[in-house]
């Protein structure tokens, strides 16, 4: 049996493909203006990789914010259901996921099966997401990727008050005004992002084995600063951009039979 997963996230998109339940192929791609267009690209992509003929595909499950305008989709799933599907695939005895990608974040309490019990959304503020980081990268003049590194280089605490990334990116000018170390700058910035993210999960409550999954968990500032807020060591799986399509491409499998 043939399944694909499809993830229509805000910024990017992402397919997995799988055969019998392993993974043959994947994909991503920027979402753009044209989010239906793009993901069409994407599936054909995904296939590609696979070596796997589109036609072949018994049934396709979509998830994320633009799910439902999906193309060739059989059926479609929550973010939240599958982020919790694709977590249990990948690893054995998480019982608490965090999502977080570039527009918001998700903290889900699960079974063992991947069951979700209770979740909270962190949406419609960039100032828990991976867009915040991003903007402040830009604003210190370093790619993302060394934005999070310098974070590490970091051994002091420095508050940002605000609550929203507008008034949090006139924080962070005042700082480089302030003649701050950059290093110091970015740890601020991502204890800010893991702030919000712990308050939303403890509001579902944290069940170890936590594990974090989407774009933002490849983040290594963002990672140590939330393993210091929720006081734990967090998994992150292999490919963990991907864990939704993989969740929906499952969910695919089940719903097929």
């Amino acid at each position: 049996m043939i399944t694909a997963g499809i993830d229509m996230g805000s910024k990017y998109i992402k397919v997995v493909i799988l055969k019998n339940g392993t993974v043959q192929g994947r994909a991503i791609t920027v979402t753009g203006f044209e989010p239906a267009a793009a993901a069409a690209e994407c599936l054909e992509k995904a296939a590609k990789d696979s070596g796997i003929d589109k036609s072949a595909i018994d049934h396709i499950t979509s998830t994320g914010a633009g799910r439902k305008v999906a193309p060739h989709i059989n059926s479609d799933i929550t973010d939240v259901g599958a982020a919790a599907k694709g977590v249990t695939h990948l690893l054995q005895g998480i019982r608490t996921v965090i999502d977080v990608g570039a527009e918001e974040g998700r903290g889900i309490k699960i079974e063992s099966d991947g069951k979700v019990i209770d979740f909270a959304v962190n949406e419609k503020c960039a100032a828990g997401a991976g867009a915040f980081a991003e903007a402040m990268s830009r604003a210190l003049e370093v790619s993302l990727d060394e934005f999070g590194q310098l974070s590490l280089k970091s051994d002091k605490t420095i508050p940002m008050n605000a609550q929203c990334a507008v008034f949090a990116e006139s924080e962070v000018v005042s700082l480089v005004h302030a003649k701050t170390p950059k290093h110091d700058i970015a740890r601020a910035v991502h204890d800010a992002i893991a702030s919000r993210i712990v308050s939303m999960v403890r509001r579902v409550g944290i069940n170890k084995d936590v594990a974090l999954v989407g774009g933002v968990s490849h983040n290594p500032g963002f990672l140590d600063a939330l393993s210091r807020g929720l006081e734990t060591e967090i998994k992150v799986p292999e490919n963990p951009e991907y864990a939704g399509a993989l969740g929906a491409a499952l969910v695919a499998g089940e719903r097929n039979q």
